[in-house]
């Protein structure tokens, strides 16, 4: 037994060094914080503010990548135009050559002043002479204008990759920014995480922190808790985390994301610690319910007034909690176990997730 306890002592310490090498390292990937870094509300409004900037980064890249891709079948159009210019360039010099050899064959100029001379209607003669010679004029000038197209499209095709050339290096600066960006915002919302556990596992909530809501609610009566996420555990689901069923519907989103209120309502209770980590309880003003768990951090207090779509908590994975979420119920009452499906609650009120 004393063998087993101090095989299980030392993988607590080697994970504990680890853990403490990875926080560590997360601290230098974000030089822009200040010393204060660990305070909840700073990270709480860095993450809040890499997260626009992320997603001004990603809109920039995308519109980049579109026009280099743009660009791109722009010159491959182009590049087979002139692929067809040099291709009739080539078959009007096939013509001609064939009609120089067969004037080679009859003798050229010299043969056609010798039938002048010899010839019963000398105007006839001359009519066919000066046919010819406009003919020969005509071909002449198909051959420059098939000369210049192909000029043309070889100079519009160089100008297209010198374009695409370009465009392709500033997707690649963006898509550098954007990473960069990305990267800080995993660092900054990995501090705020700890910061929450540190509040759950203590029971004690950090109190409410101020941000500025860059997105503000368009006017809707109701709305989806979150944006930009994926559908995961539903309601009622079968799982060996939950005591008995799944009692709301979860939504995969990345620890910082805002979490907005789904109606008008008062905030009826804060609090953290157990299963749910930091939650939020609001009573909106039809007498439902509704409860947001796993939080990181909370924007609003015990008591106040919140609108649709306005932030009240930035979510996380607090408490029973496997991975980054939003934990989303509606319940007749505040209490765990009297939620119902909160998909169709959702849909009852316009809002589709």
């Amino acid at each position: 037994m004393g063998h087993h306890h101090g095989d299980r002592c030392r993988l607590l310490e080697h994970g504990l060094v680890q853990g403490l090498v990875v926080l560590a390292c997360l601290v230098l990937l974000l030089p822009a914080l200040p010393a204060a870094a660990s305070d909840g509300p700073t990270v709480s409004a860095q993450v809040a503010r890499l997260y626009e900037e992320a997603s001004e980064a990603a809109a920039s890249y995308e519109q980049g990548r579109r026009e280099a891709d743009a660009e791109r079948a722009h010159t491959e159009e182009l590049e087979e135009r002139l692929w067809q210019a040099r291709g009739e360039l080539g078959r009007l010099h096939d013509r001609i050559g064939g009609v120089a050899r067969a004037q080679y064959r009859s003798g050229g100029s010299l043969a056609v002043t010798a039938k002048l001379l010899l010839a019963d209607d000398p105007e006839e003669m001359i009519r066919g002479w000066q046919l010819a010679w406009r003919m020969e004029l005509t071909v002449n000038r198909l051959l420059d204008d098939a000369r210049q197209a192909e000029r043309r499209s070889a100079e519009a095709e160089q100008r297209a990759q010198e374009a695409l050339a370009v465009l392709d290096a500033q997707a690649a600066r963006l898509a550098e920014i954007k990473k960069k960006i990305e990267t800080k915002l995993q660092a900054a919302q990995w501090l705020l995480q700890d910061k929450a556990n540190r509040s759950a596992a203590a029971g004690q909530c950090a109190g409410a922190v101020r941000l500025d809501q860059s997105e503000q609610p368009d006017g809707s009566q109701w709305v989806a808790p979150v944006r930009n996420y994926s559908l995961s555990a539903g309601f009622d689901s079968a799982g060996e985390r939950w005591a008995k069923r799944h009692t709301g519907q979860d939504f995969a989103v990345g620890i910082g994301t805002p979490v907005r209120a789904v109606g008008d309502g008062r905030v009826v209770s804060v609090s953290c610690g157990g299963g749910f980590g930091i939650e939020i309880v609001i009573q909106h003003e039809d007498g439902w319910y509704t409860q947001y768990a796993h939080l990181a951090a909370v924007t609003v207090d015990q008591g106040e007034w919140v609108s649709a779509g306005q932030w009240i908590a930035q979510a996380g994975t607090t408490g029973n909690s496997t991975g980054p979420h939003l934990h989303f119920e509606a319940r007749v009452t505040p209490y765990l176990g009297s939620g119902v499906d909160p998909v169709g609650w959702l849909a009852d009120r316009g809002v589709f997730v």
